[in-house]
């Protein structure tokens, strides 16, 4: 199963307590991402120098990027309290109404997976958002009337892996819209080192910069590699990381320099060896390896697209020539050329 892998971006039960405990408290500990930092810093000073809460802000991109740790550091450099919650935990209009009017004045509701929240639900939250109230409707039938309730002013922290699949209307209702990046290797590297004091765990800067070079350009996949990787060094390396046993341990794992696992592999194999290299649709694609379609379009193919290793075409998915060389393979140009 996806859930299973290593090098998954998405959240796993064994990684709530770590995360939780290495989860950086202020923009200054926040390592990467400067640019978002930045305007964070420069909209939070002005809003504590007015005395008001922060602009709704919306925080989209890869998961395992560091959404929930930035809502909980706004929440505390503007030293108010965070309600957290889900899409998919709002069922109802009322258990949005209920959240909304149990928070105090300039608190921060995080919403994680805002994109699932149901249209009804979002509804509420436009003129919760705009107009600092909602309104409910009480009674049915002829009788029925609507109330409105003033709500203190809040700030808005939604985060999502989908952005394309947000309404416009709520979209267009947040002040900051900051798109999260992937991680480079030198950031990923301090985010290693700095979870490794935390932790307790002996490890050396080329330790820490080869698990950083093959996590995928994501923090979460960094610190569970990391655990991994200590419990390597402890049955077979004394408990200390150096890059000799990272190496050895990420190999025994089946991650390679790229950060790819067995199924990356197996993905771009089935592609050249079933397919000549595509193009394939991925419904054909997902019998072959026993995978749904949608994992693989959510989970396996954003990275291979990144690293240049896949495209996407109106026909289907194709090896491009970087996904040949990986193979150790000459794209099919190359092979009629030496003809």
């Amino acid at each position: 199963m996806e859930t299973e892998r290593i090098v998954s971006a998405w959240k796993r039960p064994d990684d709530w307590d770590v995360e939780r405990s290495l989860r950086p408290r202020t923009l200054a500990e926040y390592i990467g991402q400067d640019k978002v930092k930045e305007h964070l810093r420069l909209f939070i000073t002005a809003a504590k120098q007015r005395g008001e809460a922060l602009d709704h802000v919306l925080l989209y991109g890869p998961p395992g990027l560091g959404k929930t740790s930035l809502a909980h550091i706004i929440a505390a450099e503007m030293g108010v309290g965070i309600h957290t919650t889900s899409g998919p935990a709002i069922e109802r209009q009322g258990d949005l109404v209920a959240i909304l009017t149990s928070i105090q004045a300039n608190d921060v509701l995080f919403i994680d997976e805002i994109h699932r929240l149901n249209r009804q639900v979002e509804e509420v939250l436009y003129p919760a958002m705009e107009e600092g109230a909602v309104d409910i409707i009480i009674g049915k039938g002829p009788g029925a009337r609507s109330v409105r309730i003033e709500l203190p002013p809040f700030t808005l922290v939604g985060a999502t892996t989908r952005a394309g699949m947000l309404t416009s209307p709520l979209r267009d209702r947040f002040g900051m819209i900051s798109r999260l990046e992937l991680y480079q290797v030198k950031d990923l590297q301090a985010i290693v080192q700095r979870a490794a004091r935390i932790l307790n765990i002996e490890i050396d800067e080329a330790g820490a910069e080869e698990i950083a070079k093959r996590s995928r350009g994501t923090p979460r996949v960094a610190n569970r590699l990391l655990k991994r990787v200590r419990d390597y060094a402890q049955v077979r390396a004394d408990n200390r990381i150096s890059h000799e046993v990272a190496k050895a341990a990420l190999s025994l794992f089946e991650i390679d320099d790229n950060g790819l696992d067995q199924m990356d592999r197996r993905i771009l194999f089935t592609i050249y060896k079933v397919f000549g290299g595509g193009p394939v649709g991925v419904d054909s694609l997902s019998a072959v390896i026993g995978e749904e379609s949608a994992t693989i379009e959510d989970v396996y193919e954003p990275f291979l697209l990144q690293l240049g290793l896949l495209q996407r075409t109106a026909r289907g998915r194709c090896l491009t020539s970087l996904g040949y060389e990986y193979l150790g393979l000459q794209p099919p140009e190359a092979e009629g050329e030496s003809q």
